[in-house]
């Protein structure tokens, strides 16, 4: 009985002081295995339901920022895939304050952490990815960029009901890849319903930035085929096969243009798509994700929506990095002590970096975002493109035609940035968004240019320029 009431009072005292629910507390990890002893890194992880009839719940990593949190902005991170893991990549690879070390043996301390910056939140998005889960299996018929965007939303307002103490903070939303949908549609969700506080919660959103993104089919895989012509990627005759057989605006490829780019993505076998330059992992590492790149990419059937957009698995690592990370997060996180600490429901799960399953059976509805761009540039949010410029599978190029293609006010023209008295990149100010690219990095700009990155997203949320001198 004595042990009861003890119990009892220290569930009390955790979740509430002074009348204030301090819920959140539950879900506090006090420390993961390998973490490095000598920093103190206040985490925190769990779910959020965002549909309790259906019993669907996403999982999040959530970072207060280094210093002064209550000050800080909360920037939430996204992956694309679709299919892959924020907790897998964005976290754990890229931007996250702990990172896989090798072989998934321990977590190392990642100096070049965003929540240097911003308090930083990971979410596995959509169910199926990673942690995150559904008691209803119809609900994966259902998984689209809309579906997608509804169900972050409901994430997002029940998170800041459970970390109350967030909910004034300026809010901004990140991500790379296919998160180029699923940014600005979030993004739009939240502005729409912000201007209907009667109905709905206000969320402080300030803006969005979102790195190597699909943006819009057609600017995008016009930049994918001269990316790799204009790289040395494929031949002549290759290119111009591909010119001559694709018209890259209809949903639909003719088999003409499916027969010439699977010659063009072919090509890219025996290279790292996402990062042209970089060594490929080697390592034979057994992995509960048996598919892999090649076989996604290569295998056309006879509709562009099941085949062509598709993605693939993200493998980049650059020159002086090991390129074996999304390996090495699958070994960490299949850890069972790992997931205990996490607060992973049911025990065991089998976690992958990315889900075979959401990939293939994703329903690909939204042609382009570049709409959503102009009316949230109305709207007056803060918006940022960044490009890593190795990258060939979202390369710079198209990105470039996306930008273009809106049309907008140049107010300060193309000019190249400054880190450590180098070339970073290039930049270019229009009315309503600037448009950033990294030199030398590919898909995964943080952890191919984890200063740079840093640069950027300090620049990014502070208002000061990056640098365009030396």
């Amino acid at each position: 009985m004595l042990l009861f009431m003890f119990v009892f009072v220290v569930a009390l005292n955790r979740c509430c002081i002074n009348g204030e629910n301090i819920e959140y507390e539950y879900d506090r990890v006090i420390k993961l295995a390998g973490q490095p002893i000598n920093k103190n890194i206040s985490q925190f992880s769990g779910y959020i339901t965002v549909n309790e009839s259906h019993g669907r719940a996403l999982f999040y990593w959530f970072f207060p920022a280094q210093s002064q949190p209550i000050n800080n902005p909360l920037l939430l991170w996204l992956n694309g895939g679709p299919g892959c893991s924020s907790i897998g990549y964005g976290a754990a690879v890229e931007l996250g304050p702990l990172r896989v070390g090798k072989n998934g043996a321990n977590l190392e301390f990642n100096p070049h952490s965003w929540n240097k910056e911003a308090n930083l939140l990971f979410v596995e998005s959509p169910i199926g990815v990673g942690f995150s889960y559904t008691n209803t299996s119809s609900d994966f018929a259902l998984i689209d960029d809309e579906f997608v965007a509804e169900d972050t939303y409901n994430f997002l307002v029940n998170w800041l009901n459970k970390f109350p103490h967030f909910k004034n903070h300026d809010f901004f939303i990140s991500g790379e890849s296919y998160a180029g949908h699923y940014v600005p549609q979030l993004a739009e969700l939240i502005y729409d319903r912000n201007n209907n506080r009667n109905k709905y919660p206000y969320i402080n959103l300030k803006g969005f930035i979102v790195g190597n993104p699909e943006t819009n089919d057609y600017f995008d895989y016009k930049g994918l085929l001269e990316y790799a012509w204009s790289h040395s990627v494929i031949s002549d005759q290759d290119y111009d096969n591909a010119v001559k057989s694709c018209d890259f605006m209809i949903e639909n490829w003719s088999t003409a243009c499916v027969n010439a780019m699977t010659i063009v993505f072919n090509r890219y076998k025996e290279i790292d798509i996402y990062d042209i330059y970089a060594p490929s992992c080697r390592l034979n590492i057994t992995s509960s994700f048996t598919y892999d790149m090649a076989t996604e990419i290569y295998d056309f059937s006879n509709t562009k929506a099941q085949t062509s957009r598709m993605w693939g698995r993200m493998k980049v690592g650059p020159g002086g990095y090991d390129p074996c990370y999304s390996k090495y997060a699958e070994a960490y996180f299949n850890k069972i002590e790992v997931q205990k600490a996490l607060h992973v429901t049911s025990g065991r799960v089998k976690w992958t970096v990315c889900n075979d399953s959401v990939f293939r059976t994703y329903n690909y509805t939204v042609f382009s975002v570049l709409p959503i761009y102009k009316k949230l540039i109305k709207g007056g949010l803060k918006i940022w493109m960044y490009s890593g410029d190795a990258d060939g599978r979202v390369p710079v190029i198209g990105t470039r035609y996306c930008v273009e293609a809106m049309g907008l006010t140049i107010k300060k023209p193309w000019t190249s940035w400054f880190y450590n008295n180098q070339v970073a990149g290039r930049v270019v100010e229009y009315q309503g968004l600037t448009l950033v690219t990294i030199r030398g990095a590919g898909h995964l700009v943080p952890l191919n240019k984890p200063n740079e990155a840093l640069a950027l997203i300090h620049a990014y949320l502070s208002n000061h320029p990056l640098s365009t001198r030396r």
